[in-house]
């Protein structure tokens, strides 16, 4: 049965840009549409439309960076029929819109922040261990935690590692939160951001935050597979916002690490 979520996959890569139903995608897999979205759920974490909206945002990223086309010919080139809903899209997955994330990609992206909500904070802190797979470069790992199963938007907390060990999100709010991470090699974060691509990638499964809890998960990455959603949020660019609080700061001491790793690395 997984050999039919991969083949639905590779259709959605191939065919994003058609008006593929969830019929079509299910018929590709000769399964019943209802069988086949708990199947596909049960093996990527989300739904089978989810999952297409994903690719789409991805190409139009791509688009946006390497092409000289339209917003308007982006959003038909990935499959929307309506500009407006295009936006709106990409603006809640990405956090900007997309003719901001074009001129953001070309003039630098400034610090990133979150408005915050009145009334007495309710947080709380998750940390744990983190577990990398042998990786042949040096790499960058940023771990959040988001509303939602896709990476999308801000995360609620982050933090950046460089190998395996412990990590700290802070100031989380109450509520189901989704604990992802992507290791993504430094040569491909100094490049631009449509070659960016994870090497390895983890999740967790929802976790449920109160208020004052001190919460301890373990996370394990596993190289990244074609089960994997792609990433919509440029996550290099988190390196800004956990520097300013919302996310524990990288230490110099990792920085110097990571400069003397770079100069006796061949890549």
């Amino acid at each position: 049965m997984q050999k039919a979520v991969e083949r639905a996959i590779s259709i959605m890569w191939d065919r994003y840009h058609e008006p593929l139903s969830l019929d079509a995608m299910a018929g590709s897999a000769f399964l019943s549409r209802f069988y086949f979205s708990r199947l596909f759920r049960s093996s990527t974490g989300t739904s089978p439309g989810r999952y297409l909206t994903a690719i789409r945002l991805y190409k139009a990223k791509n688009l946006l960076l390497e092409t000289d086309m339209t917003v308007t010919d982006i959003a038909y080139g990935v499959g929307y029929n309506s500009l407006g809903t295009f936006i709106s899209r990409f603006t809640r997955s990405v956090g900007i819109s997309p003719a901001r994330y074009r001129w953001l990609s070309q003039h630098g992206i400034p610090q990133l922040s979150r408005t915050t909500e009145a009334g007495p904070p309710r947080r709380a802190t998750l940390g744990g261990h983190l577990l990398l797979p042998h990786i042949d470069v040096p790499v960058k790992v940023y771990v959040g935690v988001f509303d939602s199963p896709i990476v999308q938007g801000l995360p609620a907390a982050c933090d950046i590692l460089e190998t395996s060990g412990a990590f700290v999100l802070r100031d989380i709010p109450e509520g189901e939160w989704h604990l992802r991470a992507a290791a993504i090699a430094l040569d491909d974060i100094a490049s631009g951001p449509s070659l960016r691509r994870p090497l390895a990638v983890g999740a967790h499964d929802p976790i449920f935050v109160v208020a004052g809890a001190d919460l301890e998960v373990d996370l394990e990455l596993h190289p990244i597979g074609s089960f994997d959603m792609p990433i919509l949020f440029a996550l290099p660019e988190l390196d800004k916002l956990a520097a300013t609080g919302n996310g524990r700061p990288v230490r110099r001491d990792r920085r110097a690490a990571t400069a003397r790793m770079l100069h006796g690395a061949k890549v």
